[in-house]
């Protein structure tokens, strides 16, 4: 099965031979003239990868770091922000605010479930506006796709001054996402989940109105401060050093996607996820999300259902694979399959083949 287990965890992803190669090579100067050029037609191609016609750029940080800077540039200190949580990362990004010295509120649904686009328009009625409304496309800690495009286009309608803020992590190069079309303002990923790439690099998409907000507020700091970083990016020359191996990698892998196309690429999650559901139906395993609409194409989660996780979890790692045990809370009483990035269906059933104990 290989030198290393084949990774079936909501990340990181498996990464392709050919990209870890790339990742090998020698480096070269950042400010060199066929590096500027590659940071150049990178962000030319992520425009194409997020849907838009606007600004599109990469750091060199965990997608963490895009959740605060989010905040830092897009919402003025002391500034209310609602988070839709349904899970650990929205809860996460919550947290994030108030550590900002932000106000954030909470429209929570429970876990295992998505948020109805009609509580959120009855909130958005009943309370002052937000200067942001932060929503976790993919929840990976459950297993929650979130109806994102009916989402936003709540808080376009209610409330057209705030901005649409949202973290798609593991749904961006899996799942739909139309930036432009959804009339969304910030929205990131890390490399290391449908991109199928090491971790390092943070890509993210800005509206023109969110720029422009941006530069209204103060203190959004200096290396993520996007009116400055995302111009400078775009043109070629990162405000600071970044991973050069993974950029290059980045480039690479984003040319896969294009000849794949984003729809087939949709498709095949789609195909990976029916699988895994199918096969949890065969051996008795629960779904965690029990609205078949909102589970993610990506990541599933399934109860343990009186099964040893443990041992299923050890008998992956004996055929060459890992999976996971369930987030936080939920540990060893769920169980989680990454089925995203360069994955296939034929590879998935493998390690089903693997885990059934």
């Amino acid at each position: 099965m290989g030198e290393h287990p084949v990774l079936f965890i909501p990340g990181p992803t498996e990464v392709l031979q050919e990209l870890r190669e790339i990742l090998a090579r020698p480096l070269c100067g950042h400010r060199s003239q066929a590096f500027v050029e590659t940071v150049k037609s990178t962000c030319t191609a992520l425009q194409g990868l997020f849907r838009t016609s606007g600004p599109a750029a990469f750091e060199t940080c965990p997608a963490t770091a895009l959740m605060e800077a989010a905040i830092r540039n897009l919402v003025p200190r002391g500034g209310a922000t609602l988070h839709l949580t349904c899970g650990a990362f929205g809860e996460r990004w919550a947290v994030i605010a108030d550590a900002c010295g932000r106000k954030p509120h909470r429209l929570e649904a429970p876990w295992g479930s998505a948020h109805d686009p009609a509580a959120l328009r009855e909130r958005l009625l009943t309370s002052p506006p937000y200067e942001a409304v932060c929503i976790t496309h993919n929840e990976t800690s459950t297993g929650v796709i979130e109806p994102l495009r009916e989402l936003a286009a709540v808080v376009r309608e209610i409330s057209p001054e705030t901005l649409v803020l949202a973290d798609v992590v593991t749904s961006l190069a899996g799942a739909p996402l139309e930036f432009e079309a959804w009339g969304l303002d910030c929205a990131f990923a890390g490399t290391q989940k449908c991109l199928a790439l090491a971790p390092g690099l943070t890509v993210y998409a800005v509206s023109q109105r969110a720029l422009e907000r941006a530069r209204r507020v103060p203190e959004r700091g200096m290396l993520f401060d996007f009116v400055q970083a995302v111009p400078e990016t775009m043109a070629g020359k990162t405000l600071a050093t970044p991973c050069i191996p993974l950029v290059f990698a980045l480039a690479a892998q984003l040319e896969r996607i294009r000849k794949e196309t984003l729809e087939a690429r949709w498709r095949r999650h789609v195909a990976m996820q029916h699988e895994t559901f199918a096969w949890a139906q065969q051996w008795g395993f629960a779904p965690y999300v029990a609205d078949p609409a909102v589970r993610s194409p990506t990541v599933s989660s399934l109860q343990a259902s009186g099964r040893d996780v443990e041992a299923m979890a050890r008998s992956a790692r004996e055929q060459g694979f890992q999976l996971d045990r369930g987030y936080g809370n939920l540990r060893d009483k769920t169980f989680r399959i990454g089925h995203m990035g360069d994955h296939t269906v034929d590879g998935l059933r493998r390690l089903l083949r693997a885990i059934t104990v």
